[in-house]
């Protein structure tokens, strides 16, 4: 349907270009008519690439969020291993832990290196960093209510993977792998479908 509709109204401009130039040059510039087509093309054409644009700015948003999630990740890996102290990962919600990936996450290191202590935040611990909620309608999941480091680099906490699911795009959904040893891996198109997978060729979902 674009390709007649353009090739009608391109058709027309030539036609009227045609006639202009088999006229006496009274005048100079273009017709309104002329004009009115190329708006119209000009149009189509938008029309036509939005949908392209609209899928280059929802993976572009998805790969900063979740290249920013990595690099949290390390920050508190980092942290741990330099202060020889316990590091948490989480969204906070008055101090406590929670599961709202989707909100602020903080990083913080904890004074005393008991594990039950370390899903709360409270002086004399210290906030390292705070990553910013993701965008409305947006999904950031992760089983767990933090992702703890112990001075070794190493997870005091399970591992799991953390999902990040754009509003109305799920295809578009990648996701961040944690080992036991502490490092964390990006997902990837190992097939070739358009649609990341995990380290166990598992499609990036969320519920």
């Amino acid at each position: 349907m674009y390709s007649f509709l353009i090739n009608t109204l391109c058709a027309t401009t030539s036609s009227t270009l045609l006639l202009k130039t088999s006229l006496p040059k009274k005048a100079h510039g273009y017709t309104i008519l002329e004009l009115m087509i190329a708006i119209a093309i000009v149009g189509i054409l938008a029309v036509m690439a939005l949908p392209s644009l609209t899928n280059f700015i929802v993976k572009m948003r998805v790969d900063n969020e979740v290249t920013e999630m990595q690099r949290l990740l390390l920050t508190a890996r980092n942290i741990a291993i330099n202060t020889g102290k316990n590091t948490t990962v989480c969204p906070l919600d008055e101090g406590v832990c929670t599961t709202n990936w989707q909100n602020e996450i903080s990083v913080f290191t904890n004074d005393s290196n008991v594990l039950a202590t370390n899903n709360t935040f409270a002086a004399p611990d210290e906030l390292i960093k705070v990553k910013g909620a993701i965008k409305a309608g947006d999904r950031l999941q992760f089983a767990n209510i933090s992702v703890i480091y112990s001075p070794s680099g190493r997870l005091i906490t399970a591992t799991g993977s953390f999902n990040y699911c754009p509003k109305d795009a799920d295809d578009g959904s990648r996701g961040i792998n944690l080992a036991i040893s502490g490092r964390s891996y990006l997902s990837s198109d190992t097939d070739n479908d358009d649609k990341d997978e995990d380290r166990n060729n598992n499609e990036i979902t969320c519920v």
